[in-house]
């Protein structure tokens, strides 16, 4: 069955009359005329009672109308919903984020997104590093927010704006009022770290920076995110380093304060894997790359004027 003849059955069967039904679909009527006869012996009944003067649907014609307008109304909805994927302006974004990402630019990124993007459904997934990696590899991420000094093998990337590492310490540490400390003053105590086996850069960018300042921490405790080792701290289990911005988390009972002998980031990436090219994920990689260079524009000229 042509898919035509049932566009030519639908016009005649609303128009009841050969010649508008014609003019309706821009032919003329010798081949509508053919078409519903064709239509007619393919099923095997008759679809019109027409003479002379008069064209009228059979019932079996008006059970008929019924189905057949549902199939090209379905049609058409099929084919706008392909044009509107392929626009873009249609479908479905898996994206992971590390917890700590939460006090970084992650949300504005994604909620504006949503906002200009109202057709395209973003499901946010909070995963490790590691995890999002083996996500996108494959295929079950569209991408990803990571902590990393560096872009995954295998992966294409964005670099966030870099996140000064601070001491987080306990409110009752005797040096927690202080306006800046000196790293190799923490030597002696216990410190939470991050759990290598889930961030290797993570962990090795805090052993890297108190090995600089000449001690090897001692690691008390080992936790999967920022904020569980902030938590930690806050609750005088020992202190640690951990990216500025989870000043922003406003837990109680921790305080973070400026490291004085030591210039250290915490680095993150926008990652994504470069063989993907849906449109959705093109749009959401060019406004979040927008974002963040107008982000880092915008620090640069604070920095600027503050020195």
């Amino acid at each position: 069955m042509e898919l035509r003849h049932l566009r030519y059955f639908v016009a005649l069967a609303e128009e009841l009359h050969f010649g508008r039904a014609a003019l309706r679909l821009a032919i003329t009527q010798p081949p509508l005329s053919f078409a519903i006869q064709s239509l007619e012996k393919e099923l095997g009944i008759r679809l019109f009672e027409r003479d002379n003067k008069r064209v009228e649907l059979t019932p079996a014609g008006a059970a008929y109308y019924v189905e057949a307008q549902a199939i090209l109304e379905r049609i058409k909805l099929a084919n706008d919903t392909a044009r509107s994927v392929a626009s873009g302006n249609l479908g479905r974004l898996d994206i992971g984020f590390t917890g700590s990402m939460v006090y970084r630019h992650v949300p504005g990124i994604v909620s504006d997104f949503i906002e200009r993007h109202p057709g395209i459904e973003v499901t946010l997934r909070e995963q490790s590093s590691m995890e999002q990696i083996e996500g996108l590899l494959h295929g079950r991420l569209h991408a990803g927010f990571i902590n990393t000094p560096h872009v995954p093998e295998g992966l294409a990337g964005q670099p966030l704006p870099d996140d000064p590492f601070v001491c987080c310490l306990p409110d009752s540490h005797a040096l927690a009022g202080r306006q800046k400390i000196a790293l190799k003053e923490l030597a002696d105590c216990p410190f939470i770290m991050f759990a290598r086996e889930v961030s290797p850069a993570n962990y090795d960018n805090v052993i890297a920076i108190c090995r600089q300042a000449g001690f090897e921490p001692q690691t008390r405790f080992a936790a999967r995110q920022w904020l569980t080792i902030t938590a930690l701290v806050a609750n005088g289990l020992g202190v640690s380093i951990v990216p500025q911005s989870l000043t922003r988390s406003a837990i109680a009972g921790a305080r973070f304060v400026p490291i004085l002998d030591a210039h250290a980031v915490s680095s993150a990436y926008l990652i994504w894997h470069p063989e993907s090219k849906t449109p959705a994920l093109q749009f959401f990689l060019s406004e979040a790359s927008s974002s963040l260079t107008n982000h880092t524009l915008s620090q640069a000229q604070h920095e600027q004027v503050l020195s």
